[in-house]
Order: structure tokens, then C-alpha cells, then sequence
């Protein structure tokens, strides 16, 4: 409570979001200041003297780590990992997955290119797409999995592709999420075909010769096991419904993952359990031994990425009555990190000294804003309330300190408001396993920013 600022959250503001989400918090408030999660102060400074700021920072053996706990997922018959892609779609990102054995989850046909790019095959590739791409046809025929995820996208794809093997994805009819933005499930969400449907979806694939191998659900960003088991069920239901040709289901994604310290993260184990029974049972029942795949994102690379930024200036609101704040004004903002003022995302913040001889200052509340013309430019808003100040503990910085926001390896980099107020794209960086930071992405310059723009031509302005 002594960190804490500005107007309280409402109670119909809460109820509002209670009826759409699962109990699962964007986020816990921080109590006490924090150290960066993998970023050491000697590397920080490194990073900033070789690259500048603001820079995503990225862990390989982070990454691996998070990897190799999702391909032991514990799944009876087979198991084929994905990662999300639009979690973090940078190429370095993709590769190292690629080498490690995971496939791609693709939102678009944009990401499918991109994956391609960095070496996957169409056949390791899954899209399930709100905008179903005008080439499908010819993505079909490459080998890429494709997941219809709505009536017209059956006709679509029966359209450019009659004949072929096709997953559909359906909506369950339950969501899980952390708020009402990243539920993807249920009779508030468009993702997926309404599972009432399910007579049109078999009279579509009939009409146009195709065959589902697959049943996709996704129910968003939840760890509730109990939900999970529930999803299964469903799921199993609707690969019984299709009939024979079934022979796996995609759950999705959307594993809780625990950025600040003390919030809880998914325990694949925990979930994994009631999910294996379920496939066991559904065997035991009809004797079809279906293979799981599952599509993390958030699970993979959240906590093995970081923004480095740099404190650029202060601004104090204090009044002898204990009113107002003292602002810390960084050089980066929503154009590299959206989710607090999209969802009231919380995200650790460290303070890191600029220099090696300069001492930690005393702990004590701060507001840290961005850099943009935006009042919701605004790291540490209340959680769950975009629009609520909330003062953060930290070490008091000076000009030149140095920033780290955790928690950034997901939705951040690949989710941003770039170029607002015409900021260049912010450089990526990849510590290797040799320890050593690797340039990933390029600063953008301000002449990439504007390179696509061309003049009216004389007349178009002529009076």
C-alpha cells in the first residue's frame, strides 16, 4: 500500500472483468525492489556501450531450458511442440527452436514465410489464421498444416484445395485467460468455430472432399488444471464427432507464466496429468491412439528476454502534502513494451547502475513512464488496470542508469506501437551459450521508417 498511487480500481470494473476471465491475474504488484533476472550489471552495461538502448535482450540457455521442459510434456501417444511464433518471431528466436526440434504455431501467412525463412519445412508449420491468406491454396500443396477456423475458411481452402488433409479448429465453448484480451475461448471470442456448428463444418468437408486429421482448440492464457482436463474432454468429444480420420489434437497454448516474483507459472506436469488420462481413456474407449500437440509461446520465451533501457530523466509532482509522484522517464516505452497499458501487464524493473563506481541508491517509490507523447505510456500501472498509477519500489536511479524490464521475451518485441512518435524499431540482442551477447536485429534508422512514404504527386495538391 505505501507504493501505491492514484484512483483505486473500481468495483464494476473488476466485476466486469470477473465475467470474462478465469482467476488468473496479468500480474502481481511488486513489494520490494528487484534484481534482473539473468542480465548481469557487467553484461548490461556491455550491451549498452556495443548496441545502444533500448535493446531487447534474449538468453539462449534460457530459451533451451523452457524448450526442453515443453518437449518432455508428458502426452501418451506423441507429442509435437510448437512454438506460437507471434509471441516472438525473431529469426534468431525461430532457429534456435528449430534446432532443438520444435515446430511452428503460425497466425498468418506472413509468419508462415517468415518460418520458412529460418529454415523450418511447410510440414513443420500449423497456421491458424483469422485472415486466411490468398495464396492457401499453394500453402496447402507445400505440405503446411493448416487449421480452418471458421465456415468460410472450410470453403476457402475447399475452394484452392479440394481434396486435401485439413485440422478445424473449434471453439469449445470455455475460456481461460488473464483478461478479457488474451481469452480466446468461449461465447465472447471469434477464434474458431462455434462448436454448435459442428453439422455445417462435416456437411463443408464433405461438399469440397476434405479430411480432418485434426481438431484444434485454444482457450488462452490460463494454468488451471481443472480447465485443461475440461478442454481435453471437449476436445476428445469433437475428434469422436469428426470420426476416424482424427488422429491428433492441438490444445493450443496459453501456459501461465509467472513474470513477477511470487506469481505462480504453469506446471506442465501438473497440467500434463489429467490431459494423458483423458487421451488414455478416449483410447481405451475407442481404440484410436491420438497424437497431442501443444503450442506455447508465452511458456517458451517470456521470462528468457528483457528490455535494456536507459533512464533518461525525472520528473517529481510531490507536494508537501504527500500528494503527486516522482516520475522516472525512460528511452523506451509502449513502442517496445505495450502490455501495461494494453492489459495492466506487470513486469519486473530493475535499476542497474550506469557506471561500475557508482553506488545503488536508497529503495523508495517511483513511477516509470515511457518515452512517448501518451499518458498510458506507463510501465507500472496497477495490475489489471492500465489506468492506474502504481508506484513502484526501486533503487533511486540517476541520469544514465540503466533500466531492465523482464518478462519481455513474449508479446513484446513482436507486439509494440513501433514508430510511434516516429521512434525507430528497437535492436534484439541474443546472449549465446558461449556467453557472449549476438546483434539479432538491426537499430532501425529513421530512413527505414520513412522509406516507404512517397509525395502526392503536384497536381494532386494543385488549386
Amino acid at each position: 500500500a505505501g507504493f501505491r498511487g492514484g484512483a483505486a480500481p473500481s468495483r464494476a470494473s473488476a466485476s466486469r472483468r470477473a465475467a470474462t476471465c478465469a482467476a488468473v491475474s496479468p500480474g502481481v504488484a511488486a513489494t520490494e525492489a528487484s534484481a534482473p533476472r539473468f542480465l548481469s550489471a557487467e553484461t548490461a552495461r556491455r550491451v549498452r556501450d556495443d548496441f545502444g538502448t533500448p535493446c531487447f535482450v534474449y538468453d539462449a540457455k534460457l530459451l533451451t531450458e523452457q524448450a526442453k521442459q515443453a518437449l518432455a510434456f508428458d502426452a501418451a501417444y506423441g507429442l509435437t511442440v510448437r512454438f506460437a511464433m507471434k509471441a516472438c518471431p525473431n529469426r534468431a528466436v525461430l532457429e534456435l527452436f528449430r534446432k532443438l526440434g520444435v515446430c511452428i504455431d503460425a497466425s498468418s501467412g506472413h509468419e508462415v514465410s517468415r518460418a520458412m525463412t529460418a529454415g523450418f519445412k511447410p510440414q513443420q508449420i500449423s497456421l491458424s489464421s483469422q485472415e486466411m491468406p490468398n495464396n492457401i491454396g499453394e500453402l496447402v500443396k507445400m505440405g503446411v498444416e493448416v487449421n480452418c477456423c471458421s465456415l468460410a475458411q472450410i470453403e476457402k481452402i475447399g475452394s484452392a484445395a479440394p481434396g486435401s488433409k485439413v485440422g478445424v479448429r473449434i471453439n469449445p465453448g470455455i475460456g481461460s485467460g488473464g483478461t478479457g484480451k488474451t481469452n480466446v475461448g468461449g461465447p465472447e471470442s471469434s477464434f474458431g468455430i462455434w462448436h454448435e456448428q459442428m453439422p455445417q463444418v462435416k456437411e463443408l468437408l464433405a461438399k469440397h472432399q476434405l479430411t480432418a486429421t485434426r481438431v484444434h482448440t485454444h482457450i488462452g492464457s490460463g494454468s488451471d488444471p481443472a480447465v485443461w482436463q475440461r478442454v481435453a474432454s471437449l476436445t476428445l468429444d469433437l475428434a469422436r464427432q469428426l470420426g476416424p480420420t482424427v488422429t491428433s489434437v492441438n490444445l493450443g497454448g496459453g501456459y501461465k507464466v509467472g513474470r513477477m516474483p511470487g506469481e505462480v507459472s504453469t506446471d506442465l506436469a501438473t497440467v500434463g496429468a489429467p490431459v494423458r488420462a483423458a487421451f488414455e481413456a478416449f483410447a481405451k474407449e475407442t481404440g484410436r491412439e491420438l497424437a497431442l500437440e501443444i503450442e506455447p509461446g508465452t511458456f517458451l520465451v517470456a521470462n528468457a528476454g528483457c528490455l535494456l533501457s536507459s533512464v533518461q530523466d525525472f520528473t517529481s509532482t510531490k507536494t508537501a502534502g504527500g500528494l503527486g509522484h516522482e516520475f522516472v522517464k525512460l528511452d523506451a516505452g509502449m513502442t517496445e513494451v505495450l502490455r501495461p497499458s494494453l492489459y495492466g501487464a506487470q513486469h519486473p524493473i530493475s535499476i542497474v547502475p550506469g557506471h561500475p563506481d557508482h553506488a545503488s541508491g536508497a529503495v523508495r517509490g517511483f513511477i516509470v513512464t515511457g518515452h512517448c507523447c501518451e499518458s498510458g505510456d506507463l510501465f507500472t500501472c496497477g495490475p489489471g488496470e492500465p489506468e492506474v498509477l502504481l508506484e513502484r519500489p526501486l533503487h533511486a536511479p540517476q541520469i544514465g542508469d540503466l533500466c531492465v524490464i523482464d518478462g519481455s521475451g513474449a508479446y513484446c518485441a513482436g507486439m509494440a506501437t513501433k514508430n510511434y512518435n516516429s521512434f525507430p524499431e528497437a535492436a534484439e540482442v541474443m546472449l549465446g551459450l558461449d556467453g557472449m551477447p549476438h546483434l539479432v536485429r538491426k537499430r532501425q534508422t529513421l530512413e527505414q521508417v520513412l522509406q516507404n512514404e512517397l509525395p502526392l504527386p503536384a497536381a494532386a495538391v494543385a488549386h
